[in-house]
């Protein structure tokens, strides 16, 4: 995207959902955008498990994906009826085709594109990713990207954060959203 020479600082419109695979540092990320703008912060994973009185890696084990998908949807649901705010969703979400519908509706979605290698570092300091715990982490994160990211690519806005700090990341993302602004007025216009 071709950024507009100076643009005039973003005031969002409607929520911001921030998409991506795991470890991209959707949360990070959200918090410090969250903070920039002088908004609320929601992490769809932690409502997700307050929701359900249990851990996301309890209810895959429990009910499997599917379950988790349909709870996951319901509680993005009732977060994006909330006033706007900052949106971390789980690195699945933008996949279920009801929950996508629903964040390009009700938010500008945002895409935190990293690279491989950052993912399989970053995702290697948790063990509670129940999509990561059978077989080589870099083949199964590269199988659900080669399978996400085709949805992925379908955000409004895409930032490549690869392993820059948060809040070196959130600050691309507040400037691209001006940008995205502008270029919406314009052909609004």
């Amino acid at each position: 995207m071709n950024a507009i020479a100076n643009p005039a600082p973003f005031i969002p419109a409607k929520s911001l959902a921030i998409i991506g695979m795991p470890g991209a540092g959707k949360s990070s990320v959200g918090r410090k955008l969250a903070a920039r703008l002088a908004l609320p912060f929601f992490d769809a994973d932690q409502e997700i498990e307050t929701a359900a009185g249990m851990t996301i890696e309890q209810i895959f084990e429990r009910f499997g994906e599917a379950e988790f998908r349909k709870g996951e949807r319901r509680v993005i649901t009732r977060l994006l009826d909330q006033p706007i705010h900052v949106l971390a969703t789980g690195g699945g979400a933008f996949m279920d085709s009801e929950t996508r519908a629903l964040i390009k509706s009700r938010a500008v979605s945002i895409w935190l594109r990293v690279d491989m290698g950052t993912l399989v570092e970053r995702t290697g300091r948790r063990g509670d990713r129940p999509l990561l715990k059978e077989g080589d982490r870099r083949e199964v994160l590269q199988k659900l990207l080669d399978e996400r990211g085709p949805f992925f690519a379908e955000a409004d806005v895409v930032i490549d954060s690869d392993n820059r700090p948060a809040e070196e990341t959130a600050e691309r993302i507040h400037k691209e959203l001006a940008t995205f602004a502008q270029k919406i007025a314009a052909q609004a216009s």
